[in-house]
């Protein structure tokens, strides 16, 4: 691999209105994306090192300083210091309380019986629900910073609403996905009540409910059960056609019949090699064990 190649390094999946890519970096040429439709064709060969990802601030991607090794198996892609210094500033963290944009209350449908709360910017017009794989959702209301912020803690203190979602549920519940009325009824529910609530701020401006889905969006249809799971490591071929992108996680369709699930957030950091045409995938495939009966086998 020449070293230009070898410094263009994959960014993992970015979702946008026009569905999600993969997302390319480099130090000098800043990024590039790839769009994964259903359908399209992927192979390539990861690199012999993963290396830290640095900071995207403003629409604009500062590289680590010291190019810092990462571990196969992390789900982060920054080093310890980039991602100190991604969190210096950040919403997520309550270290950037004076953003002045309009800000979105959302109520999320991962799982069965479990709807969470969150907040996202109004600009960002439900990315960010497609980002954490969220199957529905539904918004609660718009207003600053504080008053989204202060609605998030008033529906986990009266109404025990959770901000946060064990990933391994979210996946473990789309597929098969329950049915939209069962994810529409459940939003509902909770939505009547977040907005009874007297507690909620005055300057946060309920919004009617409006349920949305992301079963086209994610290709839902095209999932099958029993995927095995990609293990990236160093010098792996993966390859197939994109079944389905759900958040940060890319399913292929192998041309020896599995579907494979490959989690992008474990791609970030690699150079990746486009792999020959007609590559088998060499990298290690987990399988999981059979799905328990009942809602323990979310948790």
């Amino acid at each position: 691999m020449r070293a230009e190649q070898e410094d263009w390094r994959c960014g993992g999946v970015r979702w946008g209105a026009a569905g999600p890519a993969l997302v390319w970096l480099h130090p000098a040429h800043g990024e590039r994306s790839t769009p994964l439709p259903a359908g399209r064709p992927v192979a390539f060969t990861t690199g012999a090192a993963r290396r830290c990802v640095g900071v995207r601030r403003g629409g604009r991607r500062t590289p680590c300083p010291v190019g810092a090794e990462l571990a196969a198996a992390a789900v982060s892609a920054q080093c310890a210091e980039c991602a100190r210094l991604d969190r210096s500033h950040s919403v997520a963290a309550d270290t950037a309380l004076d953003d002045p944009r309009p800000y979105d209350v959302y109520l999320a449908w991962s799982v069965p019986g479990a709807v969470k709360v969150g907040i996202t910017a109004a600009e960002r017009e439900g990315v960010r629900l497609l980002e954490q794989a969220a199957l529905s959702y539904a918004l609660l209301g718009r207003g600053p910073l504080m008053a989204a912020r202060r609605a998030e803690a008033v529906l986990g203190a009266a109404l025990s609403v959770p901000d946060r979602i064990p990933y391994a549920a979210k996946r473990a519940a789309r597929c098969p996905a329950p049915a939209r009325e069962l994810r529409t009824a459940e939003l509902a529910g909770l939505h009547a009540q977040a907005c009874a609530l007297a507690a909620l701020p005055e300057s946060l401006t309920a919004l009617p409910f409006a349920p949305v889905h992301h079963d086209g969006a994610f290709h839902l249809d095209r999932l099958r059960p029993g995927c095995g799971t990609v293990v990236v490591a160093p010098g792996r071929t993966i390859a197939g056609t994109v079944a389905a992108v759900a958040g940060p996680d890319l399913y292929l369709d192998a041309s020896d019949g599995r579907q494979l699930l490959v989690d992008a957030r474990q791609l970030a950091g690699w150079a990746l090699a486009a792999a020959a045409p007609g590559a088998e995938t060499t990298a290690e495939v987990l399988i999981p064990p059979p799905a328990a009966a009942g809602p323990e086998a979310l948790f």
